[in-house]
């Protein structure tokens, strides 16, 4: 365990793609499609060993509080940290960089989505090991997490590396030359022939380094950060009274919504501020219908899912119905999402356009249905 070793977890996505499971009042990451742990309470478990559960931070909107604190009873209310609301993620890497850097000078930061599924815990963790050494080196570098593609995905964001630099046991990390986010397919498979990988979003700095590159990068951000801070005499935020939470509200406001990725680290890369380590792990963000049926096992004909499914002559297909039996005849390449208030049928291969359906039903003042 590394005593100077913190995480964050970022907890604060709605899901939307998950509609009708993933809900205002039901956000993904509480969500158990794996066992009986949620996909936050699973994040958990694989950093705690790393760097016990008292430097574990978990940022999340302040709205979605209630339901975040009840899945992680196991931490206490200090290791919660709330954004009055989302502004992306490079605020919220930045006040969790900014609260941890007041405990310990030291610190090197994890940053973790809350919502993603890793298949080796024990490999993961070794990663991280070796992402901490290269990030303690003087130089301060940016690290993220690359993942070896198993497909051209349009939906993730690349690493196009650079040149190798030695790291610890011999093995090496890359610089980055640049980031893709989201390209098209064609675009896609040339960056997974060209060696590639993709973005997994876990990152591994000093939070003193992060903040760094923020002043250089982002300095609308670090202004806020300091105004903050400034504001609230360098206390806690975590333990802060209504007069520090009303300057972090009035402060967010004009926060720029502004991804860490393409804030900070889009821009450090050509100055070889980023470096990359290629995971030893399998790994999904579990963002849409689709991944998750990637990673779900399969019966013979290829379906997959929870709950009680009979398929005849029928391939490929995902059901989630955990209360009541689903049939299918003749179907392919379908998703079946069942709730007691709601019901999702469609392409499977289309689930990335859910979102579009929870645009709809807001647009036609469906409110209760995506409550």
């Amino acid at each position: 365990m590394n005593n100077h070793g913190y995480a964050v977890i970022i907890a604060g996505g709605r899901g939307t793609r998950f509609w009708p499971l993933s809900r205002n009042s039901r956000p993904k990451p509480v969500l158990k499609f794996f066992s009986a742990k949620s996909l936050l309470r699973a994040t958990v478990d694989r950093i705690a060993p790393l760097v016990g559960l008292e430097n574990i931070y978990v940022v999340t909107v302040a709205e979605q509080f209630k339901q975040i604190r009840s899945d992680l009873g196991i931490l206490p209310r200090k290791n919660f940290l709330l954004e009055p609301f989302g502004r992306n993620t490079a605020p919220c890497i930045g006040l969790a960089a900014m609260e941890i850097l007041r405990r310990d000078p030291q610190a090197i930061m994890t940053v973790l989505p809350a919502d993603h599924w890793v298949s080796d815990p024990v490999a993961f963790r070794k990663t991280l090991a070796r992402a901490w050494k290269i990030a303690a080196h003087s130089d301060s570098p940016l690290l993220t997490l690359g993942i070896q593609p198993q497909y051209p995905e349009t939906g993730f964001g690349y690493i196009v590396k650079g040149k190798p630099i030695p790291g610890p046991g011999g093995k090496h990390a890359f610089r980055v030359k640049s980031f893709k986010e989201k390209p098209a397919l064609k675009e896609a498979r040339r960056l997974v022939r060209s060696g590639s990988l993709w973005n997994s979003g876990i990152f591994v700095w000093k939070a003193s380094a992060i903040l760094e590159a923020m002043e250089s990068f982002a300095p609308v951000i670090h202004r806020g950060l300091f105004r903050i801070r400034s504001e609230t005499r360098g206390k806690s935020l975590i333990a802060a009274g209504p007069g520090a939470r009303a300057v972090l509200g009035k402060v967010y406001r004009r926060m720029p919504d502004l991804s860490v990725d393409r804030g900070v680290l889009e821009r450090a890369a050509p100055r070889g501020r980023v470096l990359t380590i290629q995971a030893d792990f399998d790994w999904s963000d579990v963002g849409s219908w689709w991944s998750l049926y990637r990673v779900l096992p399969h019966d013979r004909q290829g379906n997959a899912g929870r709950g009680d499914r009979l398929a005849v002559d029928s391939t490929d297909c995902l059901v989630h119905a955990p209360e009541r039996l689903v049939v299918l005849l003749g179907m392919r390449d379908v998703m079946v999402v069942d709730t007691p208030d709601a019901l999702l049928v469609g392409d499977i291969r289309r689930s990335q356009d859910v979102r579009r359906v929870v645009a709809e039903l807001a647009r036609r003042d469906r409110g209760r249905s995506v409550q």
